[in-house]
């Protein structure tokens, strides 16, 4: 896969990302982290995207070990890491509820964690996940300027970010967030009404659309607006030759936006990667945008 740009402030990227925030228990083994991993790389995949809490803060350290284990140079791998939420856990006993914390001590311990279980001294790009109303914007804007002066994060990104608090946190920095997860797929186009599209568009970045496939829900739901819109792809895998999960992905990518993989099945992240060769008309693009939104 040809790598993109991520924004015009960088860095490149494959323009699908793989992201660890649907796996379980059932899921955290060295083999299966190999065997998606070494999926992803034979797929032209070099981008990878962490958070201390996924797989019950398991994750990022599998993955330290599989990478530590293959013929890949770091410089070759792109990461993202995030923090920002706490999730009870019985790794974790001192977590009683879910909560935010995004202040200075919480940044810096969970980077470390994280460049520790990454096995790298650095992270391509962390990412605040959701805004703590509770710290102080300016000590958080600070800390994430002065670990990415210091070198051990290269970018700076936040995750499921409203326009407002995307302009708020701007505001206290002097470097560029270079983009902002969101939940994107034909079932939610909410980020076309809530501004969120027309803002990172205005700054020259690309949206990070988790959930490209509805968490599956677009190929397997039998609710109305799923069955719906399976019924267009169906009608339009005839014409592209493409499977609908291709055709749902593709959609996404007619945007700009480069979709955030979160399935384990292997048949499905194949999938994704061939929407890359699917080339919606404007028209088939917006039968599935008036099908998508189309009420339940």
């Amino acid at each position: 896969m040809e790598k993109t740009y991520l924004s015009d402030s960088g860095p490149k990227i494959s323009p699908a990302v793989y992201g660890f925030y649907r796996w379980g228990n059932s899921d955290l083994t060295l083999q299966k982290m190999d065997s998606i991993v070494s999926l992803c790389l034979e797929l032209g995949i070099n981008t990878f995207d962490h958070a201390d809490i996924y797989g019950g803060y398991e994750c990022e350290e599998l993955f330290g070990q599989v990478l530590k284990s293959k013929s890949v140079k770091r410089e070759d791998i792109v990461l993202f890491t995030k923090c920002g939420i706490n999730l009870p856990h019985p790794s974790r006993p001192e977590i009683r509820v879910k909560y935010y914390d995004t202040s200075r001590e919480h940044i810096l311990k969970s980077l470390d964690n994280s460049l520790r279980n990454l096995r790298t001294d650095y992270i391509d790009i962390f990412l605040l996940n959701q805004l703590d109303p509770l710290s102080d914007l300016d000590e958080t804007a600070r800390t994430l300027q002065k670990l990415r002066e210091s070198g051990k994060v290269k970018n700076i990104g936040v995750v499921n970010f409203s326009v407002f608090q995307h302009q708020l946190l701007s505001s206290y920095l002097r470097v560029p967030i270079v983009t902002n997860h969101i939940e994107l797929n034909l079932l939610n186009t909410s980020a076309f009404d809530n501004g969120q599209i027309d803002y990172m568009k205005q700054k020259y970045m690309r949206p990070l659309a988790m959930a490209p496939l509805g968490e599956g829900k677009i190929a397997n739901s039998i609710e109305k607006k799923p069955l719906l819109i399976r019924r267009k792809l169906e009608e339009l895998s005839l014409k592209y030759n493409a499977n609908i999960e291709s055709i749902a992905v593709a959609w996404i990518v007619k945007l700009g936006a480069l979709p955030l993989i979160g399935t384990t099945n292997e048949q499905r992240i194949r999938n994704i990667v061939s929407a890359f060769d699917v080339d919606l008309d404007r028209q088939d693009w917006y039968d599935l945008y008036d099908a998508s939104r189309e009420e339940d």
